[in-house]
């Protein structure tokens, strides 16, 4: 068992914030302070900053200290996360092409309407609640809206049901016209992401006002990653492993061996930077799911099914305001691997393009550790324009 999960994760691998106005600046700190509970941050340590490459554009996260007015990065923002089961009790029901689908809309005291809404999507095996530690500090700003994707979470799981990349990416465009209603900043992670990209791309809609890529997948699995040396050298494997899940005993038996307490917790520590995030709570929000009726069906045609297009190739289509964050100890979308490569590249060739770098951080920025996530992304959305 051991050696096939550690195979199922090898499968898998793969312009600094703009300078705000001095009045948006202030605005932002006003809110911020509120967040906190007005609360001063005079002589307050930086353990946080970002030294800017001249050559790339890119932010990495560097240890410094400073003793002005800026905000410890374990400070930023500190919300209390929602509960699982609050999240539960909050989420509403929309019925998409006859299935249903499971989603959020939080506001807070704060919340600006007039700011942009923003919709979340998970990656893959998550679900709404993923985003317990961003929801309630994204929505003192902004209305927020998560999303189950068909298949995941609390989402319909339909017998047969072919999933593909751009299925999900329709699901988003179709909510955000009949549910938001409102031009939307997409904030997606791993496959999610990739599911943004191609809903921003679609050149008949008008309604993405701009993107959030937290490590980007390349495909909906790894078949897309044809020119990564990794990938080449197992892809005989892959093969074979598409081969043996689709006999419905032994991808029952891996299944069920997957989603197993342990299984779990051994397969999200290996993701994630910061250990301490791989809680109860986070091995029951992929859990339970995954032992709903369809939940085997769904894994089987999500791994074994067409990647989807390539990032590489919709990112020149998408002239909106784009932020990347990219966690550096990603195991399945690494920085040195054909994806992070490319998305590295993006800020010294277009400036719609703005990407940091997180040190220490997995495979899921937004969960693994959300402050430093929360510390770029809050100041990004307040450079886009009200309505």
């Amino acid at each position: 068992m051991a050696v096939a999960v550690k195979a199922t994760a090898i499968l898998q691998r793969q312009p600094p914030v703009p300078t705000l106005t001095q009045r948006r600046a202030a605005n932002l700190l006003n809110v911020r302070r509120k967040i906190i509970g007005g609360s001063s941050f005079h002589g307050i340590d930086l353990s946080k900053s970002y030294s800017i490459t001249s050559a790339s554009g890119i932010c990495r996260s560097t240890s410094t200290s400073a003793t002005s007015d800026e905000i410890r990065d374990d400070e930023v923002l500190p919300i209390t996360p929602l509960e699982v089961n609050q999240i539960k009790d909050r989420c509403s029901k929309w019925e998409w092409r006859g299935y249903t689908i499971n989603y959020l809309k939080y506001e807070g005291q704060n919340c600006q309407k007039s700011n942009p809404p923003l919709l979340l999507v998970h990656g893959f095996g998550a679900s709404v609640a993923h985003w317990r530690r961003n929801i309630p500090t994204l929505g003192q700003t902004n209305t927020v809206y998560a999303i189950d994707l068909l298949g995941f979470g609390a989402s319909d799981k339909p017998a047969g049901f072919e999933y593909t990349m751009e299925a999900w990416a329709e699901l988003i465009l179709d909510f955000v016209d009949e549910i938001v209603q409102r031009p939307t900043v997409l904030i997606g992670n791993s496959v999610g992401s990739l599911a943004c990209v191609i809903a921003a791309a679609d050149g008949q809609q008008s309604q993405v006002e701009g993107l959030v890529l937290l490590n980007c997948s390349g495909g909906m699995n790894n078949k897309a990653i044809v020119d990564d040396w990794r990938i080449k050298l197992i892809f005989p494997l892959l093969l074979l492993i598409d081969f043996l899940l689709k006999q419905k005993g032994i991808a029952s038996f891996f299944f069920e061996r997957v989603r197993q307490r342990e299984s779990l917790r051994n397969i999200l520590s290996s993701v994630y930077g910061n250990k301490d995030s791989v809680d109860e709570d986070l091995i029951q929000i992929i859990r339970e799911p995954a032992l709903d009726e369809g939940a085997l069906d769904a894994f089987v045609s999500i791994v074994t099914g067409p990647p989807g297009p390539s990032p590489v190739q919709l990112m020149p289509k998408i002239k909106l305001p784009v932020l990347i964050l990219w966690g550096n100890e990603d195991p399945f979308t690494p920085l040195d691997g054909p994806v992070g490569r490319y998305f590295s590249s993006l800020p010294s060739q277009v400036e719609n393009v703005s990407l940091y770098v997180l040190e220490g951080v997995g495979h899921c920025p937004h969960d693994d550790r959300p402050n430093l996530v929360h510390e770029k992304l809050v100041p990004w959305l307040a450079t886009l324009p009200s309505s």
